[in-house]
């Protein structure tokens, strides 16, 4: 099943609909049982899914003629989950962490393959599709990251990995924008990342439940459990290919990464948890490898007007484009110098 959420001018609020064939069917034109958009969707989770997925079926054998569906192409698509409960991004590709460890010229970390990690970003600067708007210091070294999404569809707490899946509500991609001259001036500090991703996570375009995924179902990496799916993802600036994975390739599984989210805490309809970027996922680890190579490697990051598209087997395509906000402002330039401090 796929569900999308699209703005309704008329009413001034977002909508949930079933994607099918581009064509979208507002849920509530389906059955009046049917919450009006993705929020409440996921809190009356176990009460509608069966009926949602029963009209998934319908439309699919053509059986649906009291709901007149609309034109994809003709709706204002947002993130599936407009409003998330909250935003945490994990860790999961050993190949990007030992990648980009490699090029800083330091050993892999072992505590990676001893247990999976995540932080908290701006769960209230999700987007989707469209433009991305960019104060002066996010153009400092501006990057993507190509990654995968989850959204939870129910509460629990302290949750096995081997039941983890049954919390899932389905998958989504996402591009975890990134300010690293910023995200790495705080991370000199020992904290972050914060500032330098809290500014804009794109999520879309839609939300693909497990059912979908089944035919591209791999066993997880030996000694993990969970769903694991033979996915390619791939990233576009510009209409060149600049990076290429496999959503298979997390050694976490999303089970695991919610086993360690629900420890002592609630997890709650809404939650949208990020897989962490992927081998290769985005211009920080591909400009360390090239100048680890070559010395003359010429850096690329995201520039004013880029266009910036990512498509993940089975999850669709999304594109960004990059705008430059209309502002001097910057708080680099208002960084203290050890002068200041002293004064």
């Amino acid at each position: 099943m796929k569900l999308v959420s699209y703005w309704s001018p008329t009413e001034e609020q977002d909508r949930l609909g079933m994607l099918h064939n581009d064509l979208v069917y507002d849920m509530r034109d389906l059955d009046w049982q049917f919450p009006d958009n993705m929020q409440l969707f996921l809190y009356a989770w176990e009460d509608v899914i069966d009926l949602a997925k029963e009209f998934n079926q319908r439309i699919i054998d053509g059986k649906v003629k009291s709901a007149k569906p609309k034109q994809l192409a003709d709706l204002t698509i947002m993130a599936p989950v407009p409003h998330p409960a909250s935003c945490r991004d994990g860790y999961a590709f050993r190949q990007h962490v030992a990648a980009a460890r490699r090029n800083r010229k330091v050993e892999m970390i072992p505590e990676f393959d001893q247990y999976p990690i995540f932080y908290f970003t701006n769960h209230q600067a999700i987007q989707g599709g469209g433009d991305i708007i960019c104060m002066p210091d996010h153009f400092k070294k501006l990057d993507f990251e190509l990654e995968s999404a989850i959204v939870v569809c129910k509460q629990g707490r302290n949750i096995t990995a081997e039941e983890a899946d049954e919390y899932i509500g389905g998958y989504m991609i996402m591009n975890d924008i990134s300010a690293r001259t910023l995200q790495m001036e705080e991370m000199m500090l020992n904290l972050g990342p914060a500032k330098g991703k809290d500014f804009c996570t794109v999520i879309g375009p839609m939300l693909v439940t497990a059912d979908e995924l089944e035919q591209y179902k791999i066993p997880a990496k030996p000694n993990h459990v969970g769903n694991n799916f033979n996915l390619d993802m791939k990233c576009w600036v510009n209409g060149k290919l600049v990076s290429e994975g496999n959503m298979g390739d997390m050694d976490w599984t999303y089970a695991e990464i919610l086993e360690r989210c629900a420890y002592g805490v609630d997890i709650h309809p809404g939650d949208v948890i990020g897989s962490g970027t992927v081998g290769t996922g985005c211009f920080l680890e591909l400009n360390g490898t090239g100048k680890l190579n070559d010395p003359n490697y010429q850096e690329q990051w995201l520039q004013e007007g880029d266009v910036v598209e990512m498509e993940i087997t089975g999850l669709g395509k999304i594109s960004n484009t990059i705008v430059k906000a209309e502002s001097d402002f910057s708080i680099l330039g208002k960084k203290k110098i050890k002068s200041d401090v002293a004064n």
